[in-house]
C-alpha cells in the first residue's frame, strides 16, 4: 500500500523541522511517495520593484534548495523514484491557497507542514496556514510540525 505525502517546503526552519519528523517517523520508505512543494504568493508592489530578473533567481534558487532536501532523503533511505519536486510558478494569493490546490489536483493521503511559534498577534496580522489547512483539507490528513 502506497501513501502519497506532499510536503509544504520553503527554506524556513519550521520546514527543516517538519521534514526532521518525517525521516525519523517510523515508515516503510519504500511505501512512500513524497511531493517535496514550494509554493509562490503573489509579489507585493515592493517586490514587483525588484524585477523579474530577481525573480528567475529566486526561482533557481529555491529549485536548487528543493532538489538538495531531495539528495538528503534519499540519503536517508528513501528510494529517489519515490520523491518528486514541484515548484509552483504560477504565483497564488497567498501559500495556502496554493498547498490547497496541488492537494486537490493531486492523489495525497497528506499534507506535511511546518509551523512557527507565533503570538496572537502575529496569528491575527500574518494569518496561519496550518489552520487554514486543517480547515479547508477536512477530508484528508494534515500534519503540522512545530519547530522548537
Amino acid at each position: 500500500m502506497n501513501n502519497s505525502i506532499l510536503v509544504a517546503w520553503n527554506e524556513s526552519m519550521s520546514s527543516r523541522a517538519a521534514l526532521d519528523y518525517l525521516v525519523s517517523f517510523a515508515v516503510c520508505t519504500e511505501n512512500v511517495q513524497i511531493t517535496l512543494l514550494h509554493v509562490f504568493r503573489k509579489a507585493s508592489a515592493s517586490e514587483e520593484l525588484m524585477g523579474k530578473m530577481f525573480t528567475k533567481e529566486e526561482e533557481k534558487r529555491l529549485l536548487d534548495l528543493l532538489n538538495k532536501t531531495k539528495d538528503f532523503l534519499v540519503e536517508k533511505g528513501f528510494p529517489p523514484d519515490n520523491i518528486h519536486v514541484e515548484m509552483s510558478l504560477e504565483p497564488y494569493p497567498t501559500i495556502a491557497d496554493g498547498i490547497i490546490d496541488h492537494y486537490k489536483k493531486g492523489k495525497y493521503d497528506m499534507v506535511l507542514i511546518g509551523r512557527k511559534r507565533m503570538s496572537k498577534a502575529e496569528e491575527f496580522v500574518m494569518g496561519d496556514i496550518s489552520i487554514r489547512l486543517v480547515r479547508a483539507l477536512e477530508a484528508g490528513a494534515v500534519l503540522v510540525v512545530k519547530s522548537r
